[in-house]
């Protein structure tokens, strides 16, 4: 695939430029939730970010029906793909816990964080995008990407910032 060349020398894909970087796919696919980076959470392995994320929807502890959000994490855990955890989630999610709105940012963060911490490559590739916005190119979400209009609040993106500013600092107080 072809590109402009930025000011680091690189290769900008797609809609990447010496400001910022789209992870929805391309060269940062790997910020993605659908990305294939297996994750420990909560002592329990996941496929992907996404799975984990779903699966906490459905807390047992914070839905009203206890054997029926754990017969769906069942089916999050068991999925084949990202794209069909996220499906399972959406056909159940009015079964989902009750304070899942007040909470889901924190969980996404925690989620992010833990894929950054088990994977080097997760970690150089994040390290990679220098000071760039990071910015979800997802044409479908406007809350945790830019959505249809390009103008969504992109918070996949500014988590991943910030957990970008995170790793910096931890290197720099390393010896």
């Amino acid at each position: 695939m072809s590109g402009d060349v930025n000011n680091a020398g690189c290769v900008n894909r797609k809609l990447d430029s010496d400001t910022q970087v789209f992870f929805y796919e391309q060269d940062f696919y790997v910020l993605s939730n659908f990305s294939a980076f297996t994750l420990q959470w909560k002592g329990i392995r996941f496929d992907t970010s996404e799975a984990a994320y779903h699966w906490e929807k459905f807390d047992p502890e914070r839905c009203y029906i206890s054997s029926f959000a754990r017969q769906v994490q069942t089916a999050i855990r068991s999925a084949p793909s990202a794209h069909d955890a996220f499906k399972i989630a959406e056909q159940n999610c009015c079964f989902r816990r009750s304070d899942w709105d007040r909470v889901k940012v924190d969980v996404m963060r925690d989620i992010l964080r833990a894929k950054a911490a088990q994977h080097e490559y997760v970690r150089h590739k994040l390290l990679a995008t220098g000071d760039r916005q990071l910015i979800e190119d997802s044409w479908r979400d406007d809350f945790w990407g830019w959505g249809p209009n390009r103008d969504g609040k992109n918070v996949l993106g500014a988590l991943w910032m910030e957990i970008r500013s995170e790793l910096r600092a931890q290197r720099g107080a390393a010896p």
